[in-house]
C-alpha cells in the first residue's frame, strides 16, 4: 500500500476579508440560505468592501465559499434606530460607517447549507469579536433573525417564542446559535425585514460586550498573557461493534473541548486498537495490519471533526500500512483544514516483537494557529535529544499521546515528560488510555494518569503540574498556558536551561533530509 496522500483529507479553510470576486458565489449562497429574499446586488458589496473592508469576512473550504459575515461600525446612541435594519445598514451599502465609533453592528451572517454543521458561523462570530478588540470597540450589536418562529406564531407571540429558545425549552437555528456565542438578548424588533418570512418580519436585538474595551484608549489594549487552552482525554477502552461507536465515543470529547473552546485537544496513543474489538481475532501482527485497514475511516472522521468543533485535534496514534510497512503514526488534524504527520521514532521491544512496527526517521514541527508544536508518541519523550531538537525548531507545546499497560510504564512517560519540561523551558501535555480490552493481545490492560506539565519555577504550577486526571478513570482536563510567559521565563528565569547549555562541550548531532544537523 504506498503511503496516503494527506491532501485528500484536508479542508483547505481560511477565514479572509470578502473580495468583489466572490460576488456571484456570494449571491448563490444567498439564495441557498434565504431563499425568497432579494440578494444582494454588486453594487452593495463593492460599497461594503470600499467602506469598511476589514469588517467583511468570509470562510473558504477548498476554494469554495462556504460563509460569509458584514458588518459596519457605528456610534451607540440609546435612541439609534437599531429596530430599522435598512436604516442601520443604509440600505446594506454601509455608507454611514464611521470609523470613530464604538460599536459594531452585524448586517448579515450567512452559512451555506452544504456546510452547515461545522460550527462556521461561531468563526465568523468569534472573528468579529476579536475585530472589537483589535479595534477597541466597547460592542456588537446585531438584529437576529428567528427562522423557526413561523412554526410557531399561530400558537404563541414572538415574544413567548424568543423567551423560550434563550430558556432552551425551544430551538432556533439563528437565536440559538447567538446566545451560545455569548450574545445577550436586549429586546425584539417588529417589521425589522417585513421579506422574512419564516421570521414573520421579526428579528431579535442582541449585544456582545467587549470586556477588553478601553475608553479613550486609541488602540488595542494588548493582553499581558497568550493563554492557549489544551484538553487532554483520558479515554476509556472498551469493546465496541464498530467503527461509528468509536467515533460517537470521540465525539463526546472533541464536543467538550469544543464547548470550552479549546484550542488543542489530545487523544492517547494507539486508542484505534479499541477497534479490533469489533473484528476477528487474529495473530497480532495481522491484526495491526487489519487495524490499518481503518486508516480512510480514521482520516476523514478526525479532519472533517477538527473543522466542525473549531479545534486542533492531536488525534492520538494509529497503525498505518505503507509499501507493506507497518508505522505508528500520530496525525495533527488542524482546524485550518490542515493534516500533519509524526511517524514513533523510537520502537518498544514489545512492538516490534508483537507488531513488527518499524521506526520513523524526523522530528516534525507542525505551524498552527496558537503557535510550534511536536508530537512525540510515547517513548519517544523518554529520549531528551528529540525533544530537544523539536525545541530548536520552535516548538512551544509537546504533545505526547502514550498507552501504558502498568504504572511502572506510566511514571517512565510522566517523569520523562516532566524533565523536557525543564530541559527546554517548553509545556508538555500527555495523554493515556486507561480500561481494559479482553482478547485484543497486548493492548489488553491499560494504566493512565494524564496531564499537563510546566517549567519548574516560580511562575508555574508550584510542582510542575498545570492539570493532571485522576488515575484509571475516564476523564479530560482543560488547563491554560501562557505562550508568553513561557517566553519570559526563558529570559529571566531563575534557572535557564536551553539559554545555558554548554555547546562547547556537547551538542545533538541529527541527521535530517540526508544532512547532518547539530543543536
Amino acid at each position: 500500500m504506498e503511503p496516503i496522500d494527506l491532501k485528500e483529507y484536508e479542508w483547505k479553510t481560511v477565514l479572509r476579508q470578502m473580495r468583489i470576486e466572490d460576488y456571484e458565489a456570494l449571491v448563490e449562497m444567498q439564495l441557498a440560505c434565504f431563499p425568497g429574499m432579494e440578494p444582494w446586488s454588486r453594487e452593495h458589496i463593492e460599497s461594503q468592501i470600499q467602506m469598511f473592508p476589514k469588517g467583511q469576512m468570509v470562510i473558504e473550504i477548498d476554494g469554495q465559499l462556504a460563509a460569509s459575515s458584514g458588518s459596519l461600525i457605528v456610534q451607540y446612541e440609546p435612541n439609534l434606530a437599531w429596530h430599522n435594519w435598512k436604516a442601520i445598514s443604509d440600505n446594506g451599502y454601509i455608507r454611514n460607517h464611521n470609523p470613530k465609533g464604538d460599536t459594531l453592528y452585524g448586517i448579515e451572517l450567512m452559512v451555506h447549507p452544504e456546510y452547515r454543521g461545522l460550527k462556521l458561523a461561531r468563526r465568523l462570530y468569534d472573528a468579529r469579536k476579536e475585530l472589537c478588540r483589535e479595534m477597541n470597540l466597547a460592542r456588537m450589536i446585531i438584529g437576529g433573525r428567528i427562522p423557526g418562529y413561523h412554526k410557531f406564531a399561530e400558537k404563541m407571540s414572538a415574544r413567548e417564542y424568543v423567551e423560550r429558545v434563550v430558556a432552551k425549552a425551544e430551538y432556533d437555528p439563528v437565536l440559538t446559535a447567538q446566545t451560545s456565542n455569548g450574545f445577550a438578548l436586549q429586546g425584539l424588533i417588529s417589521n425589522y425585514l417585513p421579506s422574512d418570512k419564516a421570521s414573520c418580519g421579526y428579528a431579535t436585538f442582541l449585544e456582545w460586550r467587549n470586556l477588553d474595551y478601553r475608553p479613550g484608549a486609541k488602540r488595542r489594549f494588548h493582553h499581558l498573557v497568550e493563554p492557549i487552552r489544551i484538553t487532554t482525554v483520558q479515554y476509556e477502552m472498551r469493546s465496541i461493534r464498530s467503527f461509528d461507536e468509536f467515533a460517537q465515543q470521540c465525539d463526546f470529547f472533541l464536543d467538550v473541548a469544543s464547548d470550552y473552546k479549546s484550542d488543542f485537544i489530545l487523544f492517547p496513543e494507539l486508542f484505534t486498537t479499541q477497534l479490533l474489538s469489533c473484528v476477528e481475532p487474529t495473530r497480532p501482527g495481522l491484526a495491526a495490519r487489519r487495524l490499518a485497514e481503518f486508516t480512510t475511516d480514521y482520516l476523514e472522521f478526525f479532519s472533517e471533526r477538527a473543522i466542525k468543533f473549531n479545534v486542533n485535534v492531536i488525534g492520538g496514534s494509529h497503525f498505518v500500512l505503507e509499501n507493506d510497512t507497518l508505522y505508528n503514526v500520530a496525525y495533527l488534524f488542524g482546524r485550518d483544514g490542515s493534516i500533519g504527520k509524526q511517524y514513533k521514532i523510537h520502537i518498544t521491544p514489545s512492538e516490534r516483537k508483537w507488531w513488527g512496527i518499524e521506526p520513523g526517521h524526523k522530528v516534525e514541527v507542525f505551524d498552527t494557529d496558537c503557535g510550534r508544536v511536536a508530537i512525540q508518541i510515547c517513548y519517544d519523550i523518554e529520549f531528551p535529544e528529540l525533544t530537544r531538537i523539536a525545541a530548536d525548531k520552535g516548538a512551544e507545546m509537546i504533545f505526547v499521546p502514550y498507552n501504558t499497560d502498568t504504572r511502572h510504564g506510566y511514571l517512565r512517560v510522566k517523569t520523562c515528560a516532566q524533565a523536557r519540561c525543564v530541559e527546554n523551558q517548553v509545556y508538555v501535555a500527555i495523554s493515556g488510555c486507561t480500561g481494559n480490552l479482553p482478547f485484543v493481545e497486548n493492548a489488553d490492560i491499560h494504566y493512565a494518569q494524564s496531564g499537563i506539565f510546566t517549567p519548574c519555577d516560580a511562575e508555574f504550577a508550584r510542582d510542575g503540574v498545570a492539570a493532571e486526571c485522576n488515575p484509571n478513570v475516564e476523564t479530560i482536563v482543560i488547563h491554560d498556558v501562557d505562550l508568553e510567559l513561557l517566553r519570559r521565563h526563558r529570559l529571566e528565569g531563575s534557572v535557564q536551561n536551553w539559554n545555558d547549555r554548554r555547546r562547547d562541550l556537547y551538542q545533538v548531532r541529527y541527521q535530517e533530509d540526508g544532512q547532518a544537523k547539530h543543536v
